[in-house]
């Protein structure tokens, strides 16, 4: 079989809720994830052995990174499956490492769709999903690619209701935060479960104000712990068109949402600065 590729689509929460904890001291999450044209690349060739070289602009961030997330999805797979883990697998690394746009987690689901393709192997949905959730909480949803409202740990998904056009820009001022470290700094109690309309939203003006009514509960711990994203979240404020800001997963990477692509990538161009990472267009509305 010839070399395949599979695109790791960016993960953006529109907003987080942490709506209880569970006795193992999970905490569970209410979320509406989109996914964003940024994206990693996966690609794999013929080899006897399974390895992973990293390139990209963010492979750095991966350094020191004997069994990644990639590794482990793919090693999973093939014992699931019951066939040799084979295979040499190319990351290139694009989305900032550590971030709150999943990147390590699309990633690994990146690798289960590829895997399963180039070695011809067919596991059931449910144990697809199985895998998935073992790896981490933002896999199971990383792995259908697709606009999901999130629930008990990340594990749990329904689709979300219909998007409309709506454009975003991503702004990662050049940090890397820990989640765990994110969820120890949280204080306060939980938040109630958004309420979402079934039947989507008209435009994107109107799903921003919607979105008004919900939040990150992940925002103000993040905050304290890298200040830096107070910068991101001002730019995005200020930058014209835009029409909701508000930080993803558990940070350091925030969004804008803006009436369409176009105005997206032009508000992009202007948000540039030493040290951040910067990108816009359209989020996923399929």
């Amino acid at each position: 079989m010839t070399m395949l590729s599979e695109r790791a689509s960016a993960k953006i929460n529109l907003y987080l809720h942490v709506v209880g904890r569970r006795l193992d001291g999970y905490h569970r999450l209410d979320s509406l994830a989109v996914f964003a044209g940024a994206a990693d690349t996966l690609t794999v060739e013929p080899a006897a052995a399974l390895s992973l070289a990293v390139t990209g602009p963010f492979a750095a961030g991966l350094d020191g990174e004997a069994d990644n997330l990639v590794l482990r999805a793919a090693r999973a797979l093939a014992a699931q499956a019951g066939v040799p883990a084979t295979g040499r697998l190319v990351l290139e690394k694009n989305l900032p490492v550590a971030s709150g746009i999943g990147g390590g987690s699309a990633d690994a689901a990146a690798a289960l769709r590829l895997l399963g393709r180039f070695w011809g192997v067919d596991v059931r949905r449910e144990t697809l999903a199985a895998i998935a959730a073992a790896l981490g909480a933002d896999v199971p949803v990383c792995l259908i690619g697709r606009a999901a409202v999130m629930s008990g740990i990340g594990e749990i998904l329904t689709p979300a209701p219909p998007l409309p056009p709506t454009g975003m820009v991503l702004v990662n001022p050049g940090v890397a935060v820990a989640t765990p470290a994110v969820f120890r700094a949280r204080d306060g109690g939980f938040s109630a479960p958004a309420v979402l309309p079934a039947e989507g939203w008209r435009d994107a003006e109107s799903l921003a104000a919607a979105l008004q009514a919900t939040g990150n509960d992940l925002e103000a711990p993040a905050l304290r712990l890298a200040p830096a994203i107070a910068d991101s979240l001002a730019a995005l404020r200020a930058a014209p068109g835009c029409l909701l800001a508000r930080m993803s997963g558990s940070g350091a990477t925030c969004f804008g949402l803006f009436a369409d692509a176009a105005a997206a990538r032009q508000a992009a161009g202007g948000l540039q600065h030493p040290g951040w990472w910067v990108w816009g267009g359209a989020i996923n509305t399929g």
